[in-house]
């Protein structure tokens, strides 16, 4: 074994001693095409690293025996918990001339139960296993685990006391229980008494030990719920100036997270997107935040986060940008209106800032006089932002995306009425509708509508669904990639018939999420697609995305400007990209077929 591989995480683990064991103890085993390293259901005697070449995982249960679960390159290592479960559950087979070196099993065993570190590694669960390889890479929690932890990840356990309690029972609790803070209950509500009030108190005020807590307690709250991002919880405890949150859920406090538990946590990281834009308080210092994220996109690509977890967090950010800009633009007193964004904006699946796809639905009964100004003022702020205007003028700036509930539900009914013409558009646009800010339940309203129109009709639902079929898969006649010197168009011919084929699924079985993944899933436990079926279509979708957004961000850094927006160019892929495609591509086709017979199609 050479000093490169012994460098590498989780062999860095290992202390003086267990790396010259690992190396006089490893051999070097040479493996042709097709060779079979590993069986599935088979013992090994070895744990095996990638020195060169390439080892697809194969899952032998599956339909054809072959389905492709994975692929190790150099510096890869496979086989680990073979040895330690007793039998390997999947197929290792060399793809091309491979070199392995060989650990004999008894010696990775010995290694795992002598050195801690590297015996944790393996007994992690993958998603940890990940975490913690991350973590290393950058020094602590990763940007992309910071800006999506949640807050019931740092919460602890509130202590509650009666409000009848004493300054002295709060003393002794705090000691016993090691906290800076305890919760009463009082007049039906919480109150919190925490060290520094009990200081207060006793040196300051002079009160007695046996002051009821009810008497010191402060009784307005700082509160976050379990699912609130806690960059949004710190950020909460900066403007308030106070050291910690009460979790609430449901009337009931759940948790307190500390200000000390929150700052361990981003230990890591003294610079935060998400913490910019929630403390903005100016156009101009949300323009700052926004003009990050393009950084923010490239440190998430060189980190290899994943593209589902790259999606979550910047429409989490586009979210909150759009939020606070239009808490700056539209008077407080109208805010009760919905905006929505819609088109990718809407799914959760944008990357790189998209064009302006939004809407407002108004309250019935709501007045708002200079409604048309406030949205044409909030147009100009999002292109203040980066966010391009929408080609097809989809925006509040334009009437015909505003009203209240009762023209919005007329409009569906209209829309609908027009399949063969621009209303089947406009549907479209409208079932990835998603708020942003104001009442949420405005666009429900809108969206029930929708539902009770559109998904039983079977012919409005052939011709919403109709348009998969408009695009060719890139194969050729014997299933493979076809090569133009100008490249593939990855959306037209790969993620358009995936997301709009998912998106018809869902309108037809009144799904109300809007991302492709959060609609996967629901059609899964609605029982109209096989979990199987359902999984492959979302990593199809990863690829497509991830493949799309490398060329987006190569145009940007000025490289290859000759292709085309959206387009591929398949002999600049890899051996393995290029496969990963092609199965994608065999997916998509698939998926066509059945949504062919499923809405009655033309194929």
């Amino acid at each position: 074994m050479i000093d490169q591989e012994l460098n590498q995480y989780p062999f860095s683990q290992l202390g003086e001693a267990g790396r010259r064991r690992l190396q006089e103890g490893t051999d070097l085993a040479y493996y042709e095409p097709d060779d079979i390293i590993l069986d599935a259901a088979s013992t090994s005697d070895s744990v095996f690293l990638v020195h060169k070449g390439s080892v697809a995982e194969l899952d032998v249960n599956a339909p054809d025996g072959r389905r492709q679960v994975g692929v190790y390159a150099a510096g890869d290592l496979f086989g680990a918990i073979s040895v330690l479960n007793g039998q390997s559950r999947y197929r290792f087979r060399a793809e091309q001339q491979t070199l392995c070196y060989l650990i004999p099993a008894g010696l990775f065993r010995e290694l795992c139960e002598s050195e801690v570190e590297f015996g944790r590694y393996f007994s992690q669960r993958l998603a940890e296993k990940n975490q913690r390889l991350a973590e290393r890479r950058e020094g602590g929690v990763t940007l992309a685990g910071f800006m999506l932890a949640r807050v019931d990840a740092c919460m602890r356990e509130p202590l509650i006391m009666p409000e009848q309690a004493t300054v002295r029972d709060a003393v002794t609790a705090l000691k016993q229980h090691g906290v800076d803070s305890v919760l009463i209950q009082h007049q039906q509500h919480y109150a919190i008494v925490t060290k520094t009030d009990l200081l207060t108190a006793l040196v300051m005020s002079n009160q007695s030990p046996d002051t009821r807590l009810a008497e010191v307690a402060e009784t307005e709250l700082v509160t976050a719920r379990p699912g609130d991002y806690l960059f949004a919880a710190l950020t909460r405890m900066t403007r308030h100036k106070v050291a910690r949150v009460v979790v609430m859920e449901r009337g009931v406090a759940v948790g307190v997270v500390e200000l000390t538990d929150v700052l361990s946590f981003f230990s890591s990281r003294s610079y935060v997107v998400g913490l910019e834009i929630e403390k903005a308080d100016t156009l101009e210092t949300l323009q700052l935040a926004s003009a990050r994220l393009p950084d923010l996109v490239d440190t998430l690509m060189a980190q290899g986060v994943k593209m589902r977890f790259a999606m979550d967090l910047l429409a989490a950010l586009n979210g909150r940008l759009m939020s606070k800009a239009y808490e700056m633009v539209v008077p407080a007193d109208q805010q009760r209106a919905c905006l929505m964004v819609m088109g990718s904006e809407g799914r959760g699946e944008q990357i790189l800032k998209t064009d302006q796809d939004n809407g407002l639905i108004l309250g019935e009964h709501q007045q708002w006089s200079g409604c048309d100004q406030d949205m044409q003022r909030f147009t100009r702020t999002l292109l203040s932002l980066g966010y391009p205007p929408c080609p097809g003028n989809v925006m509040v700036s334009n009437p015909q995306w505003t009203g209240p509930v009762s023209r919005w539900q007329q409009r569906v009914q209209n829309w609908a009425g027009d399949p063969g013409g621009k209303g089947l558009l406009n549907l479209t646009i409208l079932t990835d509708a998603h708020a942003v800010a104001g009442d949420p339940g405005l666009l429900e309203s809108v969206r029930d509508t929708l539902f009770s129109r559109c998904s039983d009709d079977q012919l409005l639902m052939a011709h919403f669904a109709r348009p998969v079929l408009q695009f060719a898969t890139p194969l050729n006649l014997f299933g493979s990639l076809k090569k133009p010197q100008h490249g593939i168009d990855i959306k037209k011919g790969a993620l358009f018939p995936l997301v709009h084929g998912v998106r018809a699924m869902a309108l037809q079985c009144r799904i109300r999420e809007t991302s492709t993944l959060a609609r996967l899933d629901k059609l899964v436990a609605a029982g109209a697609m096989e979990p199987g079926f359902a999984e492959d279509l979302g990593e199809a979708m990863e690829l497509f995305s991830e493949l799309r957004l490398s060329r987006q961000l190569a145009k940007l850094q000025g490289e290859d400007e000759t292709v085309e927006d959206n387009h591929i160019v398949v002999q600049q892929l890899s051996s393995l990209e290029r496969d990963l495609l092609r199965d994608a591509l065999h997916l998509v086709s698939e998926f066509k077929q059945r949504l062919s017979r499923r809405f009655h199609l033309e194929y």
